[in-house]
């Protein structure tokens, strides 16, 4: 049985294969045929919290696949009354196919896993986001034709987009610059795993350092959901790491910008750079559909 809760459970091939896939969704997603290998099978997307992009990939991905989507989450389930994780993977692997779940602490996606028969996707964690690092993956291969010899950045904070990345850069070799202020940098073990399986990854306090002669520019929120009360001290800490057009002066000539949504517009990212023409964000939003329909794919078994 095949769980997708880290880019390491697909390997470096794998993800690569994934991505290819994602590719041929993309392609088949204009053709009247498409591909509906979901046909007859039900998909549980349990989401504990808020979602735009990434609930509404999956659910459009199983529909456009023959699959019914099932959306479950927090307020209007047993849940939000305290059910345990293990009681509901139990009910849900006798009912569905799969499970896509998006929730807060990698202790609660392990539960799932631990007590569900059927194949379990992770949709976020605080820890993680490896859905989102494949539709990045997918936008850089499209915009620059590959993934290797590019210089990639990463500006703010150390959460789980961050961490994403450098799993993304250890499994590929990539070289990636990461600019947070002190006290916001992702975990070290995570920076030292991705040295050891051979990526260049370098944590640095100047975002003009990370940026320079950049080809990829991420960046994402300052607070992250759950991080609201920490918003105005935030703020402070992250004064001078937005994503500006001075600030990509330093980037490479034909860089890209990437921002895994939602955006404050004025706060980690300038409205002229997120709506420029050096964006690559509404690709990347884009992208999730297609990798989504990729990951489910992967999970159950099936080729594009």
């Amino acid at each position: 049985m095949r769980h997708l809760l880290s880019l390491s459970d697909l390997g470096r091939d794998g993800l690569i294969k994934l991505l290819d896939s994602a590719d041929k969704y993309k392609k088949l997603r204009q053709s009247p045929e498409g591909s509906q290998p979901l046909v007859g099978k039900s998909i549980a997307l349990v989401f504990e919290k808020a979602s735009t992009r990434t609930r509404l990939s999956l659910e459009v991905a199983v529909v456009e696949m023959g699959g019914h989507p099932v959306v479950i989450t927090s307020v209007g389930s047993q849940i939000a009354r305290g059910e345990p994780i293990a009681d509901t993977a139990r009910v849900l692997s006798r009912m569905v196919h799969a499970i896509a779940f998006r929730t807060s602490g990698v202790e609660r996606l392990t539960d799932m896993v631990k007590y569900s028969s059927v194949p379990v996707l992770n949709a976020l964690t605080d820890q993680s986001h490896p859905m989102q690092l494949l539709a990045d993956l997918q936008t850089v291969r499209a915009h620059f034709g590959r993934l290797d010899d590019l210089k990639y950045a990463w500006v703010g904070d150390g959460n789980n987009m961050a961490t994403s990345w450098l799993e993304a850069a250890g499994l590929l070799g990539l070289t990636l610059i990461l600019a947070c202020p002190e006290g916001y940098e992702p975990p070290i073990e995570q920076v030292n795993q991705a040295r050891a399986l051979g990526a260049e990854v370098h944590v640095v306090r100047d975002p003009r350092e990370a940026v320079r002669d950049a080809h990829v520019v991420s960046t994402d929120v300052f607070a992250s959901m759950g991080q609201e009360a920490e918003h105005r001290d935030r703020l402070d800490a992250f004064n001078g790491f937005i994503v500006s057009r001075d600030l990509l002066t330093n980037a490479h000539s034909e860089h890209r910008v990437l921002h895994c949504l939602p955006a404050h517009r004025g706060e980690e990212i300038e409205a002229e750079v997120l709506d420029g023409p050096n964006s690559a964000v509404w690709d990347q939003a884009e992208a999730r559909l297609h990798t989504s329909k990729a990951a489910l794919a992967w999970a159950l078994g099936f080729d594009a």
